[in-house]
């Protein structure tokens, strides 16, 4: 009996040995923070107050967008939720590549006479090692599986981060122009208080009628109207804009006063390619690809058997033998066990399985690269379109809207234009004024979401030929933009 508990004991140190580490140990110091965080809550809830984040006063007042962008790269919640899914997907690979756990089975007999009796005494203990052993190239398979899903997360990661510049840029931009309608408004409403003195001056000189200065008074509450709606619009893009920054959406952002101009891009070819090559979408898919590849050679693995070696001990004793030959030597066995793949339709729709996924993703790719190349000629003609109108504002209509105010103004000061032509004169040349600012926010968000499709920024006068300049995580140890996906050609897969 001593000898029997005694190998049991020995067993169970060896087992707790080699796993000493302890599982609840945090390895992830993100974790540990939010682990803190859950245990306050549930220990000493704290008020609501306490989960608005406070107004980040570094933030207020104009700022440059770059600024922002890199802000929102850090902090946006979604751009780091997509970084530790690839951290997570990043620690699949050394558990495909890995054998499963050895097993020990350990069999006593502590009621005696209920204990098996050979020649060469009693036995106490049988212990079994086994560890099993897949076919040459199944872990091989599962680890390149994993690592093309790592490969897809960090091309889901790279698009996660483009989306996010795009979306700063786009609510940077529309900050903007409600920046720009309100400062418009604002002049509108002093060039109505000149329109007013200017019509109250001829009605004190009986040179018009009540009715004119009724009107501008009328003019002056419309553009009040008006500016109240557009100090809601500015509250509103401030909030959209502080939800990507992660700040609170009281922080009273400001866009820059003047952008510089900016050129959309004149080579719907070269705009094509790079897109091709570097949308980290399309990277995606072919990640996606090459897992289910590889899925597809370990489902044919399958065909070939595993095996299970083992290694067991019996310990023997003379103690109450019932032999008298008993010498009480222990018994060593060595053995190994195949799984018999016998079962060919169940083998068999595994494979069409998987060649059915490899085909699925490859038309997917496909349908997203058409997809792509749709959105690119879209918004390259859109860019193009509104480039040119802003030139025509800018040369053309403006000027002359402009003229045309300055000629009646003048003109009704004498009586040759009636109030009604002064203020529909104004009042077009301020429809020009808000049209030539939208449409310079437009094109600077067409330009953001085409840079969004191909892949990275487009430098003006870019070569395509260059390496895609995609964003960079914060993280020192972040993959690179080369390492999230590698140059692939423009392909087509085979139709069936």
């Amino acid at each position: 009996m001593a000898s029997y508990r005694g190998t049991l004991l020995l067993l169970a140190a060896l087992i707790s040995a080699a796993g000493c580490r302890s599982p609840r140990q945090i390895r992830d110091r993100d974790y540990a923070q939010v682990l803190q965080t859950i245990r306050q809550a549930h220990s000493s809830p704290a008020p609501a107050a306490a989960a608005v984040a406070p107004v980040a006063v570094e933030l207020e007042g104009p700022q440059d967008v770059q600024r922002l962008i890199q802000i929102a790269l850090d902090q946006n919640p979604e751009v780091q939720a997509a970084r530790k899914r690839m951290e997570a997907m990043a620690m699949r690979v050394p558990q495909a590549a890995s054998l499963a756990d050895p097993m020990v089975d350990a069999v006593g007999w502590p009621f005696f006479p209920n204990v098996p009796q050979t020649a060469s005494g009693r036995m106490t203990v049988d212990v079994m090692l086994s560890q099993q052993v897949p076919w040459h190239g199944k872990l091989d398979a599962k680890a390149e599986a994993a690592e093309a899903e790592v490969k897809e997360a960090r091309s889901n990661l790279a698009a996660v981060e483009l989306a996010t510049i795009e979306m700063v840029k786009r609510s940077y931009y529309e900050l903007y122009y409600v920046q720009q309608a309100i400062r418009l408004t604002v002049l509108e409403q002093e060039e109505l208080a000149k329109i007013r003195s200017a019509a109250y001056a001829r009605y004190r000189a009986t040179l018009t009628s009540q009715q004119d200065v009724l009107r501008a008074e009328l003019e002056l509450s419309q553009s009040e109207n008006e500016l109240i709606q557009l100090r809601q619009q500015l509250a509103s893009a401030q909030a959209r804009l502080a939800r990507l920054l992660h700040a609170s959406p009281q922080t009273e952002l400001r866009a820059v006063e003047e952008l510089p101009e900016e050129q959309a891009p004149h080579d719907l070819s070269a705009l094509e390619e790079r897109a091709v090559a570097a949308r980290p979408e399309l990277h995606a898919r072919l990640a996606a690809l090459e897992r289910d590849r590889r899925m597809l050679d370990l489902a044919r693995l399958d065909y070939r058997p595993d095996f299970t070696f083992k290694l067991g001990w019996g310990e023997m004793t003379t103690s109450r033998a019932l032999a008298p030959s008993a010498d009480g030597l222990d018994n060593v066995t060595a053995g190994v066990s195949v799984n018999v793949p016998l079962y060919r339709k169940r083998l068999d729709a595994s494979v069409r399985e998987a060649e059915a996924n490899v085909v699925a993703m490859a038309r997917q790719y496909d349908a997203l690269r058409d997809g792509t190349l749709e959105q690119v000629a879209d918004l390259f003609a859109q860019a193009r379109s509104q480039q040119e109108l802003l030139q025509l504002f800018r040369e053309d209509i403006l000027p002359k809207a402009r003229q045309t105010y300055e000629i009646s103004s003048s003109a009704y000061s004498v009586g040759e234009v009636d109030f009604l032509q002064l203020i529909d004169n104004f009042r077009q040349q301020l429809r020009y004024e808000l049209s030539y600012r939208r449409l310079e926010a437009s094109l600077l968000q067409t330009l953001a979401e085409l840079e969004r499709v191909v892949g990275g920024q487009l430098p003006i006068g870019f070569d395509a030929a260059a390496p895609p300049e995609l964003p960079s995580p914060a993280d020192d140890d972040a993959p690179s933009p080369e390492e999230i996906a590698p140059s692939v050609e423009a392909i087509r897969l085979p139709q069936p």
